[in-house]
């Protein structure tokens, strides 16, 4: 192909991969044989909802007898993980995506993480309409308390990162009541084909307190930095820039970029750690 019309085809081809046309190959797969994250407890919790179910990947440390924080991981497109068990170990898509391959950053001896499915009934495609529904944010409501109930978790963080910043925002305005904290991560701020991502959103009333957090060179044509520092500004909320990490993989909008932090997900993961036990708004991750 000619060079100058594959560069002009260039923010097409990012936009498919977060827009509902394919999956982010990057992001798909489950647990790869040497995934560290096999190294704490990983196990699917399930809520039967009358014709359908929804789960989540609960990881956390096998020492720990309660947990103080629970945080709710949202990935980014599909959303989709269709969880499971083979042979009595966890099985799911998605391994590769940000939030979910860093997942362990988040474990200590009081932080539980609980990484949230598609209900099961949106396994063959999660739509952004459908995330705007009452019954999803019934639905996930659901899956948290008895996560809270299993594991005495009753202070929730919710995190998404990509389209599940969508999840985790609609969520969070469904249930006034459900958590303490929102992180939104390389935020979905232009729409797109799989819907409006947040570009319409009110963020007067939300109750609770957001924090952004992107990284400067997100190469994704839907998820534009300068947005991050508009939507911060317009939210009247902190940002959290990361610069730095790679080497990158993929096309722009896969997670193997700077859109999924790459090589630098610990140090983004502790920072948004500390901001929930501290509420300290942290410094800027990565290099000046």
């Amino acid at each position: 192909m000619d060079i100058r019309r594959l560069c002009r085809l260039a923010p097409f081809l990012a936009a498919i991969a977060i827009t509902g046309l394919r999956p982010a190959a990057a992001q798909t797969g489950g647990p790869a044989p040497d995934d560290p994250n096999s190294q704490l407890a990983n196990s699917v919790l399930t809520v039967a909802l009358k014709d359908y179910s929804i789960s989540g990947l609960v990881t956390r440390s096998s020492k720990a007898t309660g947990f103080k924080y629970g945080i709710a991981l949202f990935p980014g497109y599909p959303s989709i993980m269709k969880l499971r068990e083979e042979a009595g170990l966890p099985r799911f898509d998605l391994g590769g995506n940000f939030l979910i391959r860093s997942r362990r950053h988040w474990v200590d001896e009081e932080t539980l993480v609980i990484s949230v499915d598609a209900p099961s009934d949106q396994w063959a495609g999660f739509s952004q309409q459908f995330r705007q529904d009452p019954r999803y944010g019934a639905d996930v409501a659901a899956l948290l308390a008895e996560a809270g109930r299993r594991y005495s978790v009753s202070d929730w963080t919710l995190v998404g990162t990509s389209e599940g910043t969508v999840s985790a925002f609609q969520v969070a305005r469904m249930n006034p009541g459900l958590a303490q904290r929102l992180i939104l991560t390389a935020s979905l701020f232009i729409s797109g084909r799989n819907g409006p991502g947040l570009s319409g959103v009110s963020w007067d009333g939300l109750a609770p307190r957001l924090l952004w957090v992107h990284h400067e060179s997100d190469p994704c044509a839907l998820t534009p930095y300068r947005s991050a520092r508009q939507f911060a500004e317009t939210s009247r909320s902190p940002l959290v820039t990361v610069r730095g990490g790679g080497p990158s993989s993929g096309a722009p909008c896969e997670a193997r970029t700077a859109h999924g932090f790459v090589g630098i997900e610990r140090e983004t993961v502790l920072a948004m750690r500390s901001w929930v036990k501290t509420g300290a708004v942290p410094a800027d991750v990565g290099r000046e």
